[in-house]
């Protein structure tokens, strides 16, 4: 926490950003419903400086993401959108010739950005395609998957000495949320292909660099704050890209992911809800004893337990103090005796 940029003083998240790039699910909303506080608090956000929404969804277009994000109550346009097919388009672009052919594997969200750049899609490994793009779309199915490796495969197969036709990915998130539970995701859709062609893809979206550095160019801003609720993809993804970043307890990570994160995976910021990016945000204090302090939170590492020393007001400044403690001690979470009651 904090690792990003020293504050000796309390300050918002805000300062000195001139841009947050919020992921969507979990963040901003869940399913068809706004999560509490986002609308307003991103609306009160874009009054003084820019708001991208980044999302690793490839099965919708930034036109139809900005119209769901508008019925919810958002200032937004399509241009505010970056989806993981556009960050695609920026891999494509080095990889092939203007109009190639791209065999497709996924749903509109990659059609329609190929089609803007004019590429030609095709569906079949026998149109000799020069590329394929696979992202998520809740009907992909055998025959798909099969077709992107025929046509990986149309120098040899695995052990040819020729590499086949690149190969990107819009994402590698392994598991998708939907209204029934937590279903397979694009990441498990393209270890399938990998099976059969011996090969990795190319990546597009978090947490790789490539869809930051397409939000970075196209709000051309220096200091962006990302936001999200995942700590492998979103926050993993910022720090990769030398962005700031803060994840908000109303997705998928919540305390326990926090305190056993990997010096890779650890926010600038740890957010209740989107109010506290308008909030003072309190500063860690190292006090007599090896003990921190946040807010009047205090935690102490005593040999391999965590101790807490006062709870103070409880809630998220324990939640900080407790990470902070763990966090700098440079000792592995499994060997910690820690308190159940840091991970309520």
């Amino acid at each position: 926490m904090g690792q990003f940029r020293a504050r000796t003083e309390p300050s918002t998240p805000l300062e000195g950003v001139d841009a947050v790039f919020a992921d969507l699910d979990g963040v901003v909303y869940a399913g068809p419903h706004a999560i509490p506080h986002a609308v307003e608090s991103l609306n009160r956000v874009k009054a003084d400086r820019s708001v991208g929404y980044i999302t690793n969804n490839a099965s919708r277009s930034d036109a139809s993401v900005a119209r769901h994000l508008a019925d919810l109550g958002l200032e937004v346009t399509p241009h505010d959108v970056v989806t993981s097919p556009q960050a695609a388009m920026q891999l494509l672009d080095e990889q092939v010739a203007p109009g190639s052919l791209v065999l497709v594997v996924g749903g509109e969200g990659i059609v329609i950005e190929l089609e803007k750049r004019g590429y030609r899609v095709t569906r079949s490994a026998d149109d000799a395609p020069d590329a394929v793009v696979q992202g998520f779309a809740p009907d992909v199915a055998w025959t798909h998957l099969a077709e992107a490796a025929f046509a990986l495969n149309a120098n040899g197969g695995p052990d040819a000495a020729t590499p086949g036709i690149p190969w990107i990915a819009t994402n590698m998130d392994w598991t998708i949320p939907v209204a029934r539970g937590i279903a397979p995701g694009n990441g498990t859709l393209v270890s399938a292909v990998h099976t059969a062609v011996g090969r990795f893809p190319l990546v597009a979206g978090k947490p790789e660099t490539p869809i930051f550095e397409e939000a970075r160019r196209r709000f051309e801003v220096a200091s962006p704050l990302v936001v999200g609720d995942r700590l492998d993809t979103d926050i993993l993804g910022a720090n990769r890209a030398g962005m700031a970043s803060a994840v908000v307890l109303t997705g998928i990570d919540r305390a326990k992911q926090l305190l056993a994160a990997d010096a890779a995976s650890r926010p600038d910021f740890i957010l209740g809800d989107l109010r506290d990016l308008h909030a003072p945000y309190p500063v860690a204090e190292r006090v007599r004893g090896g003990t921190v302090r946040v807010g009047s939170a205090r935690v102490q590492l005593e040999g391999n337990r965590v101790r807490i020393v006062d709870e103070g007001a409880g809630g998220l400044d324990l939640l900080r103090a407790a990470c902070t403690a763990i966090w700098e001690s440079g000792v592995a979470i499994h060997v910690l005796d820690v308190p159940e009651r840091l991970y309520a």
